[in-house]
């Protein structure tokens, strides 16, 4: 029997009266104006503000909690759709086939989780504190400590762009990698209606729901990641009630400073801003021999267990031909980026974790674009790796 649920939204979740400059709508704080601004609370109103856009060539830029976005000072010359959108439905609840949970893009992803695991429905405990709306989970393949929401998604309902029409992605065909799919790729998709134009700042598919396939349980998945493992005080591979495994990954995501809180600076930010790099075996075979190696699939694509243990160094430093990953936060601390660096400027890493660029009040994006780009040339020219950013870079390149 299908249910409906409504998502009562965080403390602060509001409209605004008017429309907010970028910089109040984002969890970096910066960002200049948007030459027109649309808040969208159904499906038919977000498609229809796309649409109008598409149709007059007007740049578009789709935004939830606004936590994966660095927005230039010079603001975005078009539209910025917003969609405040909240809600669940279940429609199936099967002992076998498990739950099918549904839910509108726009919805905080973090009330999600905190249904779920309420609910004991397995699968998304470890993703836990990870700020931003639903619909941005499919497109980056969000993952921490040990899961990827890949690993819970059924299917993906999109606006297609290119076609004008609504779509249903299938699981095998939303290409999901690390941190990554075929949503996110299709920002840099060249456009048929544009000569040498592409998709970005928003992707060609913009989300309206995604559909989860949940187990029942009260035990979390496997605890696939060793800080996880340590902070519960089982064995990688253990089991623990999903209750528990939710606290520790709040607790350690606050600790880290991933846990946002309009009081410490240190959460003015998006998250990890560089992706875990993804190497070669030559790649990987320079690097020190006490850099950690995570292996994943042949093609690179999906970390073996999402990086749970790192395998260590093989045979001096030498790794096998499949591609491995290694921490982006231990390249940023061995190239000289410590805690804190950038300090007391208004731009610096966060005191708790280097992945992190934050704003200690009154930066501008292009204070955190420079010391972006300190960080990943630093890292090239100590390492020869090339780190890529995280979030969405709107009028700004590094």
């Amino acid at each position: 029997m299908q249910q409906e649920i409504t998502l009562a939204p965080p403390s602060g979740w509001a409209d605004a009266a008017e429309p907010p400059a970028l910089a109040d709508l984002t969890t970096f704080r910066v960002g200049g104006a948007a030459a027109r601004y649309v808040e969208t609370t159904t499906e038919a109103e977000l498609v229809d503000a796309v649409r109008t856009a598409d149709e007059a060539a007007e740049p578009l830029l789709v935004m939830g909690g606004g936590s994966n976005l660095l927005v230039s000072d010079a603001g975005f010359d078009g539209v910025v759709v917003r969609d405040v959108r909240t809600g669940l439905e279940v429609p199936d609840h099967s002992a076998c086939a498990g739950v099918t949970v549904v839910v509108p893009a726009g919805t905080p992803w973090d009330l999600v989780v905190e249904h779920a695991v309420e609910r004991n429905l397995v699968g998304l405990e470890a993703l836990s504190g990870i700020p931003g709306s639903t619909g941005a989970t499919p497109v980056q393949n969000v993952g921490a400590y040990g899961q990827e929401v890949s690993q819970s998604i059924a299917t993906v309902r999109v606006w297609d762009r290119e076609r004008a029409r609504v779509r249903t992605l299938p699981f095998v065909e939303l290409e999901f990698g690390y941190r990554t799919s075929l949503l996110k790729r299709s920002l840099r998709a060249p456009r048929t209606d544009v000569q040498g134009g592409v998709w970005g700042p928003t992707p060609r598919y913009v989300v309206l729901d995604v559909t989860f396939q949940l187990r029942p349980g009260t035990l979390a998945r496997p605890v696939a990641y060793a800080e996880l493992a340590r902070e519960l005080g089982v064995e990688v591979g253990g089991r623990v009630p999903m209750t528990d495994v939710r606290a520790a990954v709040l607790a350690l995501r606050a600790r880290k400073g991933m846990v946002l809180d309009a009081a410490d600076h240190d959460t003015w930010s998006a998250g990890s801003f560089f992706t875990n790099p993804v190497l070669d075996a030559r790649q990987a075979a320079v690097l020190p021999d006490d850099a950690p190696r995570y292996p994943v699939d042949p093609a690179g694509a999906r970390s073996v267990g999402a990086g749970a243990v790192p395998v260590g160094a093989v045979s001096g430093g030498k790794t096998s031909d499949a591609a491995v990953k290694t921490s982006a936060a231990w390249l940023i601390e061995h190239a000289g980026f410590g805690r804190g660096f950038g300090l007391p400027g208004p731009a610096a890493l966060s005191t708790k974790h280097t992945l992190a660029l934050t704003n200690r009040g009154g930066a501008s994006a292009a204070d955190l674009l420079a010391l972006a780009r300190q960080v990943r040339d630093g890292v090239r020219e100590r390492f020869g790796v090339e780190l890529e950013p995280e979030p969405v870079l709107v009028g700004a390149a590094l």
